[in-house]
């Protein structure tokens, strides 16, 4: 699973991770341990993904299947008039192992840098 981070200075970093078995079943909203993915020290929040066709990840949508709803506005869709609503495939917002991105934010750093810390993991 690829794992985007995002800091609270604006800056985004990607890391690999096999070991996501213990993100399978948190959903959108919901804080981790960094360790998991190779960040001690750090609690970051989940704040989407997508699958592996793309179909992004939905807060507002229970379960972690792939489902077709009408969309006024928000993620998965683009707008282009007001009022306008578009029938579109979403992703419930519980992570399953069918997802291949997932976007999180820090939520609380550590001692070092998320740059530092990901580019331990490369040289090892």
């Amino acid at each position: 699973m690829q794992i985007t981070i995002g800091t609270q200075d604006g800056e985004t970093f990607q890391t690999e991770s096999e070991e996501t078995s213990q993100l399978v079943g948190k959903e959108v909203g919901d804080e981790f341990e960094g360790g998991i993915i190779g960040l001690s020290g750090y609690t970051l929040k989940i704040t989407g993904g997508s699958d592996k066709s793309g179909i992004p990840m939905r807060e507002s949508i229970e379960g972690s299947e792939r489902k077709r709803v009408m969309i006024g506005e928000g993620q998965g869709i683009n707008e282009d008039e007001d009022g306008v609503r578009r029938r579109k495939s979403v992703r419930g917002k519980r992570i399953s192992d069918e997802i291949q991105q997932l976007n999180t934010t820090v939520v609380e750093e550590g001692s070092k840098s998320v740059e530092e810390l990901l580019s331990e993991d490369e040289e090892e």
